[in-house]
């Protein structure tokens, strides 16, 4: 680099430099060093602590702050002192956070309508519970909010041009006098626009507000640019693809019919239950004007619905044990369109040392209306467990209104049909095999459930109350018996507190009509095992044989009570049940209460996000022999 040119300057004489004049101080302002007393031209006032170094002041002037604390929890929430706050602060680091703090109280008050107010803050040591002055630095912030402004002219561009002008103007709750309260806005906003998509407005534009604050008025003038766009009825719903979705079919599934008002809700709702076929991936809906608004008329709206293509084919399988069931290996192939509309054919197969089946599964979602399935399945098994073996073929066909993970409903059904030729023997005794009989089953089974818990896999509050009832014709060595299989079953779920939910469940039924050597061992009542009566075996409750083995009853009745508390562990997933259960089987149509069997245990419940992941350990209190003193239950979702 070149050399620097040396450069001079002149040095001034000492009376050449002017001197300032000296400062006055003031004579109403004390500096003091006392925390209180470093604002002393504010009067003193009502004082809100806001964490260990933090006060908040504000005057006690006679005039009523409103809201005011929901505007000291929000600052206390946003504060940037309150966040970054410790015991190591010093007074530098404290005072610029306070000048953060200071502009963040001082937008809270313009979004609750104070326009005139300001805040004051000071910085020093603060004072201890003795009045002592603290090493500690504090900051203070004095609140003065003033006037709280008032809405005065409120236009809603083109909202009074609405057929149904009074209505809408109703759902927006802001008036010419209000306070001026920016939450508020946006609150009515949103309500407006809920009430023109729910009203029959679907091309309906909401701009951005404005407000206009007059100080000399101490009043704000809201700008709502509103354009309902005309009132609208639905028309057709159109299939971009009718071959594999058609527009009839999906004008089924939706919750309205041509002709009735357009619903945003009820569009999005069309849109919900078509993402749920599992059929698609996507779903794109535009509105489309096929007839417009006239004087006295409202205009239609098409729903053009264009759709792409999920995966429609699935291969699943699963492998598991069981103490009562052995190994089991489950497989299946499904093809989940094949038949459109929903369509499904579903081959399935089961390999085990005590199940072997095999079968094909037809079923029709959506048929004949929204979440009303209609299910053909043929199948063949063969059984070899404790209570029975069985050989059986089987044809089923249902027809049932079912509740969904997204569409919970309070009320399901079921009615099918079902034929069943099955050849069974009951447990051999002491080694020597019973015969053979073969039956010939005709069955109506039905079923209906009323639901008003809160969830399909963690219900946390409500009850679930459900009947089934099966009248059936068993033919059998020639001769021919008639009866009914009747169940009841109940839930109940209680919350005590945030964290603990009280869950109980009963069960009782009855086959009615003949004596129980006419109906099938595999069409008998049984008890235990995880759904049923934790800590004994699968079926290992109720009458049993000369060595030991269940043979059934046509009398069931089951208990349980259980107390699912979450621990706050993994974020709040992880929940611990203890629980108790108990149940009885009898040959006699009468539920008997003499011989309960009790189980106890605990469990634990991991959340997630779909479902509980369940692992339940449990004992028998009153075993008999053959019992084992431990059984493990694992399984998605609660007990019950």
């Amino acid at each position: 680099m070149d050399e620097m040119p040396e450069i001079s300057l002149p040095w001034p004489e000492p009376g050449d430099v002017p001197q300032p004049e000296p400062l006055q101080a003031e004579p109403d302002i004390d500096f003091a060093t006392d925390f209180d007393d470093q604002v002393p031209a504010l009067p003193d006032g009502k004082k809100i602590r806001v964490g260990s170094d933090m006060t908040l002041v504000f005057p006690d002037t006679g005039a009523e702050f409103e809201l005011q604390d929901e505007f000291v929890d929000r600052f206390r929430e946003l504060s940037t002192i309150a966040e970054l706050s410790d015991d190591e602060d010093n007074l530098a680091q404290l005072s610029a956070r306070a000048r953060q703090d200071a502009d963040l109280l001082d937008r809270l008050l313009r979004n609750y309508g104070y326009y005139d107010g300001y805040v004051l803050r000071s910085v020093g040591n603060g004072t201890n519970g003795d009045g002592s002055s603290s090493e500690n630095p504090e900051v203070r912030f004095d609140i003065v909010p003033g006037t709280q402004y008032r809405f005065g002219a409120i236009d809603l561009g083109a909202l009074p041009q609405a057929p149904d002008y009074e209505a809408l103007r109703k759902s927006f709750e802001i008036w010419p006098g209000d306070p001026v309260l920016a939450d508020k806005i946006v609150q009515e906003n949103f309500d407006l626009d809920q009430a023109l998509g729910e009203t029959g407005y679907p091309f309906a534009t909401i701009g951005n507000p404005s407000l206009l604050i007059d100080h000399a008025r101490q009043e704000g003038d809201l700008t709502l640019p509103v354009k309902p766009g005309g009132r609208y009825r639905f028309g057709s719903v159109v299939s971009g693809n009718p071959d594999f979705l058609s527009s009839k079919h999906l004008q089924r599934i939706a919750r309205f019919d041509p002709g009735d008002i357009y619903k945003r809700s009820d569009e999005m709702d069309l849109r919900r239950a078509i993402l749920a076929t599992g059929l698609v991936s996507s779903v794109t809906i535009s509105r489309r004007e096929t007839r417009p608004p006239a004087p006295g008329q409202d205009g239609e709206v098409a729903l053009d619905i264009e759709l792409a293509k999920a995966p429609l084919r699935t291969i699943a399988g699963t492998i598991g044990y069981g103490s009562g069931e052995g190994v089991r290996i489950e497989g299946s192939w499904e093809h989940r369109n094949l038949f459109p509309p929903e369509g499904a054919l579903r081959v399935r197969g089961i390999a085990g040392t005590k199940e072997q089946l095999a079968g094909v599964t037809f079923r029709r979602n959506n048929w004949r209306g929204r979440d009303k399935i209609l299910t053909v399945d043929a199948y063949a098994t063969n059984i070899d467990r404790d209570a029975y073996e069985a050989h059986t073929v089987s044809l089923l066909a249902t027809y049932e209104r079912v509740s969904t993970l997204l569409f919970q409903k309070p009320l399901t059904w079921s009615v099918g049909l079902e034929v069943i030729a099955t050849d069974e023997r009951e447990a051999s005794v002491q080694g020597v095999n019973t015969p053979r009989a073969t039956y010939f089953v005709a069955a109506l089974p039905m079923r209906a459930m009323i639901d008003t818990s809160d969830s399909l896999l963690d219900p946390t509050r409500g009850f679930r109350l459900g009947g089934r009832i099966s009248p059936e014709i068993s033919s059998q060595g020639g001769s021919q018996s008639t009866y009914a299989r009747t169940q009841i079953d109940a839930t109940y779920y209680q919350p005590m507190g945030e964290k603990v939910v009280i869950a109980a469940r009963t069960r009782v039924g009855s086959i009615l009509g003949t004596g129980l050597g006419n109906i099938a061992p595999s069409r008998r009542f049984y008890a235990g095992g995880g759904g049923s009566v934790r800590g004994y075996g699968y079926q290992k409750i109720g009458p049993r044989d000369d060595v030991g083995d269940p043979n059934g009853g046509r009398s069931l009745v089951e208990f349980s009570l259980e107390a699912r508390i979450r621990t706050g562990m993994f974020g709040g997933a992880l929940s611990v049940v203890p629980f108790i259960d108990a149940g009885n089987v009898d040959r006699s149509t009468t539920p008997s209460f003499s011989d309960m069997r009790f189980g106890a245990g605990l469990g634990v419940r991991y959340n997630t996000g779909f479902g509980p992941i369940r692992l339940d350990v449990a004992t028998p209190l009153n075993p008999r022999s053959g019992d084992n003193p431990i059984a493990v239950y694992i399984g998605l979702g609660q007990a019950f």
